[in-house]
């Protein structure tokens, strides 16, 4: 049965140029799947083994990528429509150019050097001879334990591209039914009798309404159909193991999320909020401050809706990977400058805070491949609740505290380059910001870092023991101190305040970011990662110099003339 509905995809699918629409396949997206150790929607599924084969969420055929006629928008398909079919046409797909690769010493590697060309053929690259030597020493790296430079991170990306693609044309990735006596779920390949039968009534109707018209009332009637053979399916798979299936709540739930994008419309509205925020201070039009207001609260809200969402879907608090790390800071950082906004009366706060979360938040969307969207099972050492809700909590808000000093830090340097007599006050209610936000950041930090030795004590049996995240986290809270212990002897006046903010927040980076991303070593593995390391570096790199430019600048003026 499965044979012939591969063939009739196969004769028809050249005839219908992807005649199926979104409304016929949205049924899918709600079928249950077990992967990588978690249920989840198909919808989720197929989004993530897309983007790892192709390198984005939705599918773009080349000669759409490349017709002459720019008026007219390239066709996409979602991840649902192309996962779906691979495993009834793997035929077709294996000649279409689905594999990114990316690195061009891999590409150069394979002999793969025509043209500008990132993705090729799965049969192109099956058939590829040095396949198999690369993937030996990547072999060989993985078992002398050697830490993998980017080259072999390539090798290993292509190796994951093509075995999750093998995996799910050959129904074997697809794991959609529980077993009442294993923790395994049966994959699409392993389906036997009846439950065989009823994920290939999907198929067949899935094949009907591909081969049908744009007729609206066919579509009606292919649409309900896909979905009664989807239902059957999943009354079928629950019946098999009641009590492992997944709740049909969770899956509407993840399902939605998927399609609202949260984050997206919340940096859509701090962005509108900054506008009009600065348009009050300009203009000092009250209407604009509260119209700022009311988005900066709609913003905060769908910013906070989408991290409750994903505390529920994943049952712990979103700080677990770099991504919600990511997402969560600068939601602490709105957190922080609307309460100071209300006890400093310094209006220029909000504005400063949204750009951390606008900053952020675009961050999340357009490098998918450093941070890391996806929702994973914890490591065995993080799956300590109460203490994933404490210490990285803790030490995670703290870095909003510190990132709205960096902030306001480069703020005052702009008034300082701009005429520091003019602007006098706004650079004293800025010093007075920037050493509130300090402080708190100090007490969160230092009590982060207690908290955590507590739990490196329950989890590896010692308080402290100099790993590289321990080390660079005390690095980043003695610099804090030194620099409030600085201000409040008067060793460090109001401009060296700002300087000494944009500075230190390198530390911040550093703990953060740095040693996941750059050391790749110690006993937080869990935390790593690669990628996004220029960036960053030019992004420290730049503040730093920026800072000094408007030292040199201040230095001459007042050699040239002192300020009173």
């Amino acid at each position: 049965m499965r044979n012939l509905i591969k063939l009739i995809f196969v004769i028809i699918l050249p005839m219908i140029s992807w005649n199926v629409s979104a409304d016929v396949i949205d049924p899918l997206k709600k079928i249950p799947v077990q992967d990588l150790g978690r249920l989840k929607p198909f919808d989720t599924f197929a989004r993530e083994s897309l983007y790892l084969v192709y390198g984005k969420k939705t599918y773009t055929p080349p000669e759409d990528l490349e017709q002459k006629d720019k008026d007219k928008k390239p066709k996409t398909r979602s991840a649902t429509d192309v996962v779906f079919t691979w495993m009834l046409i793997p035929t077709y797909w294996d000649e279409q150019e689905i594999i990114e690769i990316r690195h061009s010493g891999l590409r150069e590697a394979l002999k793969l050097t025509n043209g500008h060309k990132i993705r090729f053929s799965p049969k192109e690259l099956f058939l590829n001879e040095r396949m198999s030597l690369l993937f030996q020493e990547l072999k060989n790296q993985q078992t002398a334990q050697n830490k993998l430079n980017p080259y072999y991170q390539a090798v290993q990306r292509l190796q994951n591209q093509m075995a999750v693609y093998h995996m799910i044309k050959t129904g074997h990735g697809l794991h959609v039914v529980p077993q009442p006596d294993s923790d395994t779920w049966l994959s699409v390949a392993e389906l036997q009798g009846p439950l065989a039968e009823k994920f290939s009534e999907i198929t067949r109707a899935i094949v009907g309404a591909v081969s049908q018209n744009e007729d609206n009332k066919e579509a009606n009637i292919s649409s309900t159909q896909v979905q009664k053979a989807v239902d059957d399916f999943i009354a079928a798979a629950k019946a098999n193991a009641p009590e492992k299936y997944a709740l049909p709540w969770r899956i509407d739930l993840e399902v939605h999320y998927n399609e609202f994008h949260p984050f997206m419309y919340a940096w859509i509205l701090y962005l509108l909020c900054a506008i009009f925020m600065i348009s009050h201070i300009i203009t000092d039009r009250k209407s604009f401050y509260k119209v700022g207001w009311i988005l900066l609260l709609g913003g905060f809200a769908l910013h906070a809706y989408g991290m409750v969402v994903r505390v529920i879907l994943s049952g712990r608090p979103p700080v677990s990977n770099m991504y919600e790390t990511v997402v969560w800071v600068p939601w602490g950082t709105l957190l922080f400058a609307m309460i100071l906004e209300r006890t400093q009366k310094w209006k220029l706060l909000i504005p400063a805070a949204t750009c951390v979360a606008i900053l952020c938040l675009i961050l999340t969307d357009i490098a998918p491949s450093v941070l890391d969207a996806s929702i994973q099972p914890l490591e065995p050492v993080l799956r300590s609740t109460f203490w994933l809700s404490t210490h990285v909590l803790i030490i995670t808000i703290s870095y909003a505290a510190f990132f709205l000093a960096f902030a306001l830090g480069d703020l005052l340097m702009f008034y300082y380059l701009s005429d520091e007599k003019k602007y006098a006050k706004q650079i004293q209610n800025g010093t007075r910001s920037i050493y509130r936000s300090i402080q708190i950041g100090v007490v969160l930090l230092a009590a982060g870092i207690i908290l955590g030795g507590v739990w490196a004590d329950y989890s590896w049996g010692r308080f402290w023991g100099w790993d590289p995240k321990e080390t660079w986290a005390l690095i980043a809270l003695l610099g804090y101190i030194a620099i409030l212990h600085g201000r409040l002897v008067g060793w460090i006046q109001p401009f060296a305040l700002a300087a000494w903010s944009v500075i230190a927040f390198g530390l911040v980076i550093m703990a953060w970011y740095g040693v996941n991303f750059v050391l790749g070593a110690g006993l937080h593995s869990y935390g790593f990662g690669a990628g996004g390391v220029e960036y960053v570096s030019a992004f420290v790199a730049a503040h730093i110099l920026f800072v000094a430019y408007v030292a040199t600048v201040r230095h001459s003026r007042l050699k040239a003339k002192p300020i009173n």
